[in-house]
């Protein structure tokens, strides 16, 4: 996540999770001893359509400093979820789930990738 940092998100650690962030958009990794990051959360917040389009702005270079691949067919699989509340892919060795959350405390739009090939503590406890 040094990664973020320097392009100037805040970011912090809690039990589970790396979190950094910048205005209304967040990167979240699941810590642990994987080789690479077991669970990858990208999330924007505010109302769903805004928070949708905020983040597929923000997943290109959110998944270029995360070093996720294939990222382009990542993004291109995001910007046809457009008006949906939810879809689900696979892309490379990823499992790629799509949300939006409109009637809770924190609404937004959610795309979480799962590395398929971890195998151990690939998950928050």
């Amino acid at each position: 996540m040094a990664a973020f940092s320097s392009h100037s998100y805040q970011c912090s650690t809690d039990e589970a999770y790396q979190t950094c962030s910048k205005g209304t958009t967040s990167a979240q990794v699941l810590i642990g001893t994987q080789p690479r990051p077991a669970v990858l959360s990208l999330q924007a917040t505010g109302v769903a359509a805004e928070a949708a389009a905020a983040l597929t702005e923000f997943a290109p270079q959110a998944l270029e400093l995360a070093h996720v691949n294939p990222r382009g067919q990542i993004v291109d699989w995001l910007k046809q979820q457009s008006g949906k509340a939810a879809g689900k892919t696979t892309a490379g060795t990823w499992t790629v789930e799509y949300s939006t959350e409109s009637d809770s405390d924190q609404p937004g739009a959610i795309l979480t990738l799962t590395d398929t090939l971890c195998k151990v503590d690939c998950g928050a406890e």
